[in-house]
């Protein structure tokens, strides 16, 4: 289960790390995509708006508490690198508290507040009550969910992406399953995903514990569970500015939605397939971000500092390098890519000419996002909030704002706005290395 990645070849590193998590990523959009497909062979318009407006919501929970749990990926891969297994066990036990209670807490707060998430998102009235009873549901697991999304950052900040990506497998087979089952045999509609759903996310804690029982490779004692501050200061001093930026970020992402929205159904159609595939897309500059945090926090621990500025360099490399070979070939293919999302032709045509200016979007956030794993690693998750709000607050939105406003025909600028946002944080990204290299940083390698 622990593997140390702070010798070798740092490339190889970055593939062995990032390849599995990548195909997590990929299975966790699958999870999602197939509850849509499911209901919608069963059940009418209604209970398929119900469940992908709930599935919305739970996202953008998940990715915050992701974000929280960057905290205990980074600590954990520190104590790893530094070969200090008692403190890797501090964190460990003292993110399992935690998240435990916090989840419980939350859970709670969410079922009372179901009512008022349904009305403040806009729910059709037809989807209202299979809305009501997805999230329901779905907000009475989050202790499953939260536990999942845990232990898988426990596993990576050791240094092991390969374990996540086989309960996400295994979970991914189990939820279909009883999608087939809850939503198909016994006809429980929205009720009946977001069972499958939280059941097959047990599944995949159940196989995570088994995993983390067997090897032992880091020994647990009943003091390492008692809330320590200074750990737990540790911990959120990472993982909660992280959790804010992801949160911005969808807001964001709401609110340009909201936009397309409001030109009218053709734009607002392709905007949102086109989501759909970027999504996608943005499973290799996220998984750079998330590699970066995972090696540069062992490398950190090991004094291994020169290692962290070639796993940045190579980074930066892998997702630019994608990123140019997408934006030079959805220049030539976009409407076969939109096409097999919808029929119409005039949702294709503005689709096409949407995903030729987003594209660019991938290319710069190969230079964010490893920037940000950066950030992380070193603690100064901070520096990543505050590059992605700027972009946010000066470029992205505003830039949306002025496309939709001024270039009513065409979705191209408003396509352009969020790859210049990105562009933005880039350099502000590369301002802000500049500046840590400036400070009494620590320089050159232990050994």
């Amino acid at each position: 289960m622990e593997k140390d990645l702070t010798s070798g070849s740092v490339l190889k590193n970055i593939f062995t790390f990032s390849l599995p998590y990548l195909l997590s990523y990929f299975l966790q959009t699958l999870y999602g995509m197939a509850d849509l497909f499911i209901i919608g062979r069963f059940e009418g318009v209604a209970s398929t708006t119900a469940v992908s407006i709930g599935s919305q919501v739970m996202h953008m929970i998940t990715v915050i508490l992701v974000g929280v749990a960057m905290g205990t990926t980074v600590c954990i891969g520190r104590s790893v690198g530094a070969g200090d297994k008692k403190q890797a066990a501090k964190v460990i036990g003292n993110t399992v508290t935690l998240f435990m209670v916090g989840s419980v807490v939350l859970a709670a707060a969410l079922v009372g507040l179901v009512d008022p998430i349904v009305r403040l998102i806009s729910t059709p009235e037809e989807a209202v009550a299979g809305t009501t009873a997805y999230l329901t549901i779905c907000f009475i697991g989050i202790p499953c969910i939260t536990a999942y999304n845990v232990l898988a950052s426990i596993f990576r900040g050791m240094g092991d992406s390969r374990s996540p990506m086989y309960f996400i497998a295994a979970a991914c087979v189990v939820n279909i399953g009883l999608d087939f089952f809850f939503m198909g045999a016994l006809r429980l509609g929205p009720a009946g995903a977001a069972l499958g759903t939280t059941l097959s996310q047990a599944v995949s804690v159940l196989l995570a514990l088994c995993v983390i029982l067997k090897h032992k490779s880091i020994r647990l004692s009943k003091s390492d569970f008692c809330p320590r501050k200074a750990t737990m200061k540790d911990i959120l001093s990472i993982g909660l500015p992280v959790a804010a930026q992801d949160g911005f970020i969808q807001v964001s992402f709401m609110l340009i939605t909201v936009m397309a929205n409001q030109r009218g159904l053709t734009d607002a159609a392709a905007v949102g397939i086109v989501e759909k595939i970027i999504s996608f897309l943005f499973l290799v500059p996220s998984s750079m971000l998330s590699t970066v945090s995972a090696l540069g926090a062992q490398n950190i621990g090991a004094g291994k500092y020169d290692r962290v500025d070639d796993i940045l360099r190579y980074a930066i490399a892998i997702g630019v390098g994608f990123g140019a070979v997408m934006a030079l070939l959805m220049q030539f293919i976009a409407p076969s890519v939109v096409r097999p999302f919808t029929s119409d032709e005039a949702v294709v045509l503005a689709g096409a000419a949407y995903i030729r200016s987003y594209i660019f979007d991938c290319l710069f956030a190969g230079i964010q996002f490893s920037f940000s794993g950066y950030f992380c690693a070193w603690g100064r998750s901070g520096l990543s909030f505050l590059h992605n709000t700027l972009s946010i607050l000066l470029v992205r939105v505003p830039g949306a704002w002025l496309a939709c406003r001024f270039f009513p025909q065409t979705l191209v600028p408003m396509g352009l706005a969020p790859a210049c946002g990105s562009l933005f944080s880039s350099i502000v990204c590369i301002l802000l290395y500049r500046w840590m290299k400036r400070q009494n940083k620590p320089t050159g390698n232990k050994d």
